[in-house]
């Protein structure tokens, strides 16, 4: 796949350059350009897998929200150029799943996760929105990490809470373990692929990023990981409530803020979040996400 043999090009020349941008801010009109860099054809289509639930009332995703059932789903999303694909984020094995449930046992469809793990071997790069265990561990742990990891991209953020405070021990690295994957560092915009840039936006955890992808279409395509938990925390500017989180609250309000100004000014922009089950299903119904792996 061109696509990812350039990226490849730019990601080692990225692993050397400085971070010492704070807080967040982002300019769509800059990332454009930024995806513009890498030539070569861009991608004809997105795919995504759910392979787990949380059930969880919606006041945990959007502070001051109803006390009423909600599921969040657990997905990973497949890009699909015309010579190979691209993942993002890696799906998670039963044990991690059941760290999320707190003690109680929540859905996991083994069959789905399956599907991610054929989808990560025949893809041609991985990456992450962040390092939490429902995205990362299914390139850190069991029989396929050695083969997954040499080419899976981490940011050096990502590692470094691998490392040092890992949201669960089962997605802990050593330092020996953490050389198997590409690592970048990049100060604010790192283009990726063709139509593919990443935008550095620590908050939800210090390696949070969110990824902007341009299909031949024209469609435009926005992942926000676990900026919200729900689209209604960017409609209302409003974050999560949830006590077994912590985030930099000033980044995130500036995250979501630009979010719901792309969200009203930039329809032909399609903004994704990996826990909205209600965004999913609409998207699917509507053909903006395809609802099967390739």
């Amino acid at each position: 796949m061109k696509a990812s043999a350039i990226a490849l090009a730019f990601l080692v020349v990225a692993s050397t350059a400085p971070t010492h941008a704070q807080g967040f801010s982002a300019d769509i009109g800059e990332i454009r350009k930024v995806s513009a860099t890498i030539p070569g054809a861009r991608a004809l289509r997105v795919n995504v897998i759910k392979f787990a639930e949380s059930r969880r009332t919606k006041n945990f995703s959007i502070k001051g929200a109803p006390n009423e059932p909600s599921i969040q789903a657990r997905t990973a999303f497949q890009i699909v150029y015309p010579d190979g694909t691209v993942m993002i984020d890696s799906g998670m094995d039963q044990q991690v799943h059941r760290f999320f449930g707190r003690g109680v046992e929540e859905p996991y469809f083994p069959d789905a996760e399956k599907r991610v793990e054929q989808a990560l071997v025949s893809a041609k790069i991985i990456v992450m929105t962040h390092e939490h265990g429902d995205h990362v561990a299914g390139v850190v742990r069991g029989p396929l990490a050695d083969q997954l990891a040499a080419k899976t991209v981490l940011t050096r953020t990502q590692v470094q809470t691998l490392l040092t405070a890992p949201q669960m021990p089962e997605i802990k690295l050593t330092p020996e373990m953490a050389k198997r994957y590409i690592v970048v560092d990049y100060e604010k915009y790192m283009p990726f692929a063709p139509g593919f840039t990443l935008i550095k936006s620590p908050g939800h955890t210090p390696g949070s990023q969110m990824i902007y992808v341009a299909l031949q279409s024209g469609k435009e395509y926005l992942f926000a990981g676990d900026v919200a938990w729900h689209m209604d925390g960017v409609r209302r500017i409003i974050g999560k409530d949830a006590p077994w989180i912590t985030e930099d609250e000033p980044s995130m309000t500036a995250e979501l803020t630009w979010l719901n100004g792309l969200s009203k000014n930039e329809k032909n922009l399609v903004i994704v979040v990996s826990h909205d089950e209600e965004q999913r299903l609409q998207y699917i119904r509507d053909g903006v996400l395809g609802d099967r792996l390739e």
